[in-house]
């Protein structure tokens, strides 16, 4: 009996001991200093910054928000996340001073687009491979133009969703080589992962002009699955055949966003004033329209058809694209 309540005392010693480290989420040293060994239940009470003191801290606090307010709340409220990381959302601001509103991107990701670039280059097919790409593009058009017709609004969001998926893929296949080969890319990971995400944000800000139908969201599922894949393993066996694609895909964007523009000066489309977050992301003028969004996004388009047949043409003359500096933040 006296056995059993000495180990009982000693085992209960034990676990007031160790007790804050395994309830606490920082490292302090001194965790065994003499303070802690004489007086373990006060070192505990310094040490209640742990995840079960955050996550009771921020349910009471919801509880008490939500009796104030009848149980609902606002939508600000509903946001909220209880963390105990320390990481608050960082706080940015334009150049005047007023908060930034945008998550997806942030004031330095902004830019002026070059609306001066050549829009009439065209690489003509020679090799083999070159034919089968400038073919396999334009047989892809006419089904296109037989699902949206005039619907060029609908179009430009079909067209971005596959668009934004060669980039992606192309940084995630060298930045694999890259780390398999302990060998740098020359910067073109970042320029490629850099041509995605300007494609995404084109969705983004078409979806503010443009509302897809179920169907159309539907087909969306179907071609990124196929086109995905397919150009995965197009650009695993041939580097040089998938980057004049996607130089042949620009130019036909290149095109479309230019027949766009005809339907919005003949008044077949309203030329409605542009979403804020192309105002922001293209740093256009407040009183900008969708013609202006989409000379913009067409300059884009004409950057992205340079820089992949750049692409092609290195592996066309046998050299690595580390071997040639990346076009960075070229758009």
């Amino acid at each position: 009996m006296m056995m059993s309540r000495g180990y009982t005392r000693l085992a209960s010693s034990m676990f007031t001991m160790v007790s804050p480290r395994f309830f606490s989420t920082a490292a302090t040293r001194g965790v065994l200093s003499n303070d802690m060994v004489k007086a373990p239940a006060v070192g505990l009470g310094v040490r209640c910054r742990s995840s079960m003191a955050a996550i009771v801290g921020g349910d009471k606090e919801q509880e008490k928000k939500q009796a104030v307010g009848g149980g609902g709340g606002s939508a600000k409220d509903d946001k909220e996340i209880v963390s105990y990381w320390g990481l608050d959302p960082t706080k940015v601001s334009k150049e005047d001073g007023s908060p930034w509103k945008w998550t997806c991107f942030r004031p330095w990701d902004t830019y002026r687009a070059d609306l001066s670039i050549d829009l009439k280059k065209h690489h003509a097919p020679v090799t083999v491979l070159d034919k089968m790409a400038y073919w396999t593009v334009k047989s892809l058009r006419w089904p296109t133009d037989l699902f949206f017709q005039r619907r060029y609004g609908c179009r430009a969001m079909m067209l971005e969703t596959v668009a934004a998926v060669p980039g992606m893929v192309g940084g995630m296949l060298l930045h694999c080589k890259s780390l398999r080969r302990f060998e740098h890319s020359g910067g073109w990971i970042k320029a490629l992962l850099e041509e995605a995400e300007n494609e995404r944000m084109h969705l983004m800000t078409f979806m503010e002009v443009s509302d897809p139908r179920w169907y159309e969201r539907a087909l969306v599922f179907a071609v990124q699955g196929v086109f995905f894949n397919a150009y995965f393993l197009g650009y695993i066996i041939s580097p040089k055949f998938a980057h004049r694609v996607v130089g042949y895909l620009e130019e036909e964007a290149i095109h479309s966003y230019t027949e766009f523009l005809k339907e919005l000066d003949n008044g077949n489309i309203e030329n409605v004033p542009a979403p804020p977050i192309a105002i922001d992301y293209w740093r256009l003028p407040p009183n900008s329209t969708l013609r202006d969004v989409v000379l913009a996004v067409r300059a884009d388009e004409a950057h992205h058809r340079d820089v992949n047949h750049f692409a092609s043409d290195i592996h066309y003359q046998g050299r690595q694209l580390k071997e040639a500096p990346a076009p960075l933040g070229y758009h």
